[in-house]
């Protein structure tokens, strides 16, 4: 029997997978940023891999030269971000804070560019401080906001995770709705 629009029990997997990364992420927050760093150098090291037989079959006029750099490149920062994990944990966190002021300069300006349209405008001026003030914490203390980050991951896999198993059930109880219905069609 096949669900109308998907497995209660494979919803309710991803749900207990969700707790279990959630858990972690809470507990254990320095050991989930390094897993994810590792997972994301060993994805560059294969994708750098990859790309470089890419360039060995590729056609020279579709700039097999690029191909090259960019799988050498993708190798380096694979294998570096295994020599140096917390370096690159460390510039990561840098990213997001850049990222973060940037976002909430662009909010700021946008802002006071529809400040005669729109109402309530103070809102979105609220949104873009509160991005750059979390920039700036993260470049004041980073490995805090490293933590900070995997901590609110922590938090989006527990929440995620209840709201799967919420649906597992309502899911369940659709199968179990819609079996007997089929049972009946086989039997006719």
């Amino acid at each position: 029997m096949s669900s109308p629009v998907m497995s209660s029990g494979s919803v309710a997997l991803r749900g207990i997978a969700a707790l279990v990364l959630g858990f972690f992420a809470l507990t254990r927050p320095g050991s989930v940023l390094l897993g994810l760093v590792l997972v994301f150098g060993a994805y560059a090291l294969v994708d750098g891999i990859l790309t470089l037989v890419s360039a060995a079959k590729e056609n020279a006029e579709y700039g097999r030269g690029w191909l090259v750099l960019e799988g050498l490149a993708d190798i380096f920062i694979g294998l570096a971000t295994f020599v140096w994990p917390g370096i690159t944990a460390l510039a990561l966190t840098y990213l997001i804070a850049i990222w973060a002021i940037i976002k909430g300069i662009s909010e700021l300006a946008g802002a006071i560019r529809l400040r005669r349209y729109i109402r309530h405008e103070w809102l979105y001026i609220i949104g873009g401080l509160v991005s750059i003030l979390l920039g700036v914490a993260i470049f004041a203390r980073p490995i805090l906001g490293a933590l900070a980050i995997t901590s609110m991951l922590g938090i989006y896999g527990l929440f995620f995770g209840v709201v799967l198993l919420a649906l597992s059930f309502n899911l369940r109880r659709v199968e179990k709705a819609v079996l007997p219905e089929e049972e009946r069609r086989r039997a006719a």
